[in-house]
C-alpha cells in the first residue's frame, strides 16, 4: 500500500494552517487477488514454454551445425540417413555420399521436373509403379567417359555403342525401314530376315553382301523371288548350282505347240538364258551368249 501525504500551507502568516491532509491510494480486495493470480499464471506459462523449448531442442536434435542428421555448411545442406519429405523439394543439386548410392523411393511414384523462369515445365521424369515416362525435347545417355550411348529426339534416335544386341526370343520388329551397315547373329545361331505379310527389300548403292561362313543361306518365299541386277550381271559363284525343282519337259508331237516349256541354258561365261524346249536341247542352236 502506497501513501502520499500532501501538506498545504497558506502564505498568510496571520492564519497558519499546519494540519496535514492524508490521501490513501492502492489496490485492495478482489483486484489484488486477480493481479496475483495473473502473475502466477504468467510464470507458469513461461515455465511451460521454456520446458517445451528444451523438449523440442532435444527431440529435433538441434546443435551448432544444424538439426540432427541435417547439417548446414557453406556448401549447402547435408542430410545423413533416411529422410521423408511430405511436400515438394526444391534443390539445385542433389549428391550422395562418396561411399554410398543415392536412393529415392516412394509408395506411389517419383517425379523429377525442371522449370524455366516462368514456371513452365521444360523437362520431367516420371517413375510410376507400372511405367516410366520422360518428357523433354531431347534425350541423351552418356557413359562415365562422356561418350554418347543413346540419343533420341523428334527427328531420330541414335545408338552410339559399337554393337546393338536384341536378346528377345521374337527378335526385333521394325514397322518401317532400317538403315544399318551390318546385320549379324551370334556364333552358332541362325539369322532370319522375315516379312510375314509383305515383301522384304534390301537396297545399297554399292551392293548387298550376304555371307554364311560355316552354314548355308536359305531364301524361301510363298511367291516369286526376283534377283534383278540393273547395270551389272548376276553372279552365282559356286562349285555346283542346283535347281532341284525345275520342271522337266515331256516329248510331244513334232512341230506342235502343245507345250509351253522352256529350258535354261548356261553360257560359258556363266550367263543364263531361256529357250523354248523342243525334242532335243536347243541351247546349242541359239547362241545368245
Amino acid at each position: 500500500m502506497v501513501r502520499e501525504q500532501y501538506i498545504r500551507t497558506t502564505l498568510d502568516s496571520s492564519l497558519p494552517d499546519l494540519s496535514p491532509d492524508i490521501y490513501t491510494i492502492g489496490i485492495y480486495g478482489w483486484r489484488k487477488r486477480c493481479l496475483y493470480l495473473f502473475v502466477v499464471l504468467l510464470v507458469v506459462i513461461l515455465v511451460v514454454n521454456f520446458a517445451l523449448t528444451i523438449w523440442i531442442f532435444r527431440v529435433m536434435w538441434f546443435n551448432a551445425n544444424g538439426m540432427g542428421h541435417l547439417q548446414v555448411n557453406s556448401d549447402g545442406v547435408r542430410l545423413e540417413g533416411e529422410s521423408e519429405f511430405l511436400f515438394p523439394l526444391y534443390a539445385q543439386e542433389i549428391h550422395s555420399r562418396e561411399d554410398s548410392s543415392l536412393v529415392i523411393t516412394s509408395p506411389e511414384n517419383v517425379t523429377v521436373a525442371a522449370r524455366d523462369e516462368n514456371g513452365n515445365v521444360t523437362g520431367k521424369l516420371f517413375v510410376g509403379p507400372d511405367q516410366v515416362e520422360a518428357f523433354g525435347q531431347h534425350l541423351k545417355i552418356t557413359s562415365n567417359t562422356d561418350e554418347m550411348l543413346f540419343t533420341a529426339s523428334e527427328a531420330e534416335a541414335v545408338v552410339g555403342v559399337d554393337k546393338l544386341r536384341i536378346t528377345g526370343p521374337e527378335g526385333a520388329l521394325f514397322e518401317h525401314s532400317v538403315e544399318t551397315p551390318l546385320v549379324r547373329t551370334d556364333p552358332l545361331k541362325d539369322i532370319l530376315l522375315e516379312s510375314p505379310t509383305r515383301f522384304l527389300s534390301m537396297d545399297a548403292p554399292k551392293g548387298v553382301h550376304i555371307k554364311a561362313v560355316a552354314g548355308h543361306i536359305e531364301v524361301a518365299s510363298n511367291e516369286n523371288i526376283l534377283l534383278h541386277a540393273m547395270d551389272k550381271m548376276l553372279l552365282l559363284d559356286a562349285e555346283t548350282v542346283r535347281l532341284p525343282k525345275l520342271p522337266q519337259g515331256v516329248a510331244g508331237v513334232a512341230g506342235g505347240n502343245t507345250q509351253e516349256l522352256y529350258e535354261v541354258c548356261v553360257c560359258p561365261t556363266g550367263k543364263l538364258y531361256i529357250s523354248r524346249a523342243s525334242m532335243t536341247s536347243t541351247c546349242d542352236r541359239k547362241q545368245l551368249c
